[in-house]
């Protein structure tokens, strides 16, 4: 999907630009991360927001109404047909080469600095905007540079098809390489990871500041969906080992990082962030649209709301359920949420599940549902299951519904449950079955976590407060560039400036020179441009 800009917008009068930066959600998809998106945009109509996103495959309709104030919307695509081009020769060989070089060593040797990968990093980029990185890294000159390097910094061996396999996998994580560079005033990556690579991109080219947001641990959800991939050790441990190199640099390079709670700064810390830009911004909930239910069904019915996917393991929880069933015969669960494309043969494999533990008359797939509220009123008690969360609104936004949960103690759930539910080990089926059999057999005990849990959810997780960080962080990053004079230039198409016009520098611009909107060409030394990045890992 090619870039879309509402020309009346941009040219209606110069206004700051926010380019929001997601992999996999918003606008193409529904969810936690997506409402969190769609939330700041509207919230926050003083700005204009452009969105680009990093998808699997393109063409895919839009999943949310957008915003008066989204004056872009462009998409990434990390799979899908590429042109064939021949491989580089002469200079541009060398170029490449040059770029890769470095590049594969630091991927291959934990001890080599990080600003050996930025270097490469940056190389292979530039290199990607002006030719074809796909062809390049698939040809024999690629394969042979990772083979000979794999031979000298390891005493095990690679054969020629894991070369060829790690070298596909690499490819299609750095097509956001080759995309057109993202023109705003500040960017803000929804994670660590490929959205931050793009805002990387801004930064080197026209020196844009970025805050990146965690929800789930980006490098920790790599690691998971690794677990389950049907590859050679060395395959899994090059693209990895790039994933960590990258969150690093990307945690390095950010003005802010904004995780939306204290768990996720474990891991910012342990992989180089500065504890001095870390600030924690909870995810918020409008409680207008989640009144406190008035009573509960008749029935024993516990209810899961979320987009199926395997991160929410929801095997888990059907076989959670399989035992309850034994124990309370007239126990129900619904399950409420969308599948996302690419998550049909995990959707299969819920119902086959289902199907062998005999529980389809009990196990209900309601798909979406709105308003959300019924969901939560429909049931006694609110599961989740999940193997990694941020700050899940489904526990906040059933909090506030005035019900009890009972959840997965992983990333940031203890932080927003407190006291007021039950947590559970993740891929624990008997503890689960266990806690919703307790919260279902006591109705005191159930009935004072829901009312508790409502009084914290209304007070810990209002909307306001999430916009009114996010509000402070944008201005503080986003008014010392702004130059009144410039208007930004209509763009429209797969076209992408190459350079940025020295007018959009003001005079005054050697008072903040971290926010100088300067192209890359004229940054002088790699190197010296890198920075920080001399320092730690993330994810």
């Amino acid at each position: 999907m090619g870039r879309q800009v509402d020309e009346a917008a941009a040219t209606a009068g110069r206004r700051a630009r926010v380019a929001m930066l997601a992999e996999g959600t918003y606008p193409f998809v529904t969810g936690g991360v997506s409402t969190w998106c769609d939330q700041i945009i509207r919230g926050m109509p003083e700005y204009d927001f452009e969105v680009v996103a990093v998808v699997a495959t393109a063409g895919r309709p839009l999943a949310w109404t957008l915003p008066d104030n989204v004056v872009g919307v462009s998409s990434v695509a990390l799979w899908g047909f590429v042109p064939e081009d021949k491989p580089p020769r002469g200079d541009d060989r060398s170029a490449f080469l040059d770029a890769l070089r470095p590049f594969v060593q630091s991927i291959l040797e934990p001890r080599i600095e990080d600003a050996t990968f930025a270097l490469g990093l940056m190389g292979l980029f530039e290199f990607a905007q002006r030719h074809s990185l796909t062809s390049a890294l698939m040809s024999d000159d690629a394969a042979e540079l990772l083979g000979d390097e794999w031979e000298l910094s390891r005493a095990d061996k690679v054969s020629v098809l894991e070369v060829m396999k790690a070298l596909e996998l690499l490819e299609h994580s750095l097509r956001p390489l080759s995309a057109p560079v993202v023109r705003a005033d500040l960017c803000h990556a929804t994670s660590n990871g490929l959205p931050s690579l793009l805002a990387l991109m801004a930064k080197w080219r026209y020196a844009t500041p970025y805050i990146m947001s965690e929800h789930g641990v980006y490098l920790r959800e790599r690691y998971l969906a690794f677990q389950g991939f049907d590859a050679p050790w060395s395959v899994k441990y090059l693209v990895l080992s790039f994933y960590r190199r990258l969150t690093r640099l990307a945690y390095a390079e950010a003005s802010v990082i904004a995780p939306v709670n204290v768990y996720n700064q474990r891991w910012e810390l342990e992989h180089g962030a500065d504890p001095d830009i870390i600030v924690t911004a909870l995810n918020g909930v409008d409680v207008t649209k989640y009144p406190v239910a008035d009573d509960e069904p008749e029935d024993q019915i516990i209810a899961w709301v979320g987009r199926i996917d395997p991160l929410k393991d929801l095997e888990t929880l059907i076989e959670a359920f399989a035992r309850l069933q034994r124990r309370m015969p007239r126990v129900w669960l619904d399950l409420y949420g969308p599948v996302p494309a690419g998550n049909e043969k995990y959707y299969r494999k819920l119902r086959e599940l289902v199907a062998r533990r005999h529980l389809g008359t009990r196990i209900q797939f309601r798909g979406s549902v709105s308003p959300a509220s019924k969901a939560y009123h429909g049931a006694r008690v609110i599961a989740l299951s999940s193997i990694s969360e941020g700050l899940p609104y489904t526990v906040i936004e059933a909090m506030m519904s005035g019900r009890a949960t009972v959840s997965t103690d992983v990333g940031g759930v203890r932080e927003v449950v407190g006291d007021t539910g039950l947590l559970v080990p993740p891929r624990d089926p008997k503890a689960l079955a266990d806690a919703l059999e307790r919260v279902l057999s006591d109705d005191e005990l159930r009935h004072d976590l829901a009312q508790r849990a409502a009084v914290r959810g209304r007070s810990y997780f209002p909307l306001e407060q999430m916009l009114g960080t996010f509000r402070s962080e944008y201005t503080m990053l986003i008014e010392p560039q702004v130059p009144e004079f410039t208007e930004w230039p209509v763009v429209s198409g797969d076209d992408a400036p190459s350079d940025l016009d020295a007018t959009l520098i003001p005079d005054d611009a050697e008072a903040e020179p971290r926010l100088r909107m300067v192209p890359i060409q004229q940054q002088g030394a790699a190197s010296e441009y890198v920075g920080r990045s001399t320092g730690g890992e993330g994810g």
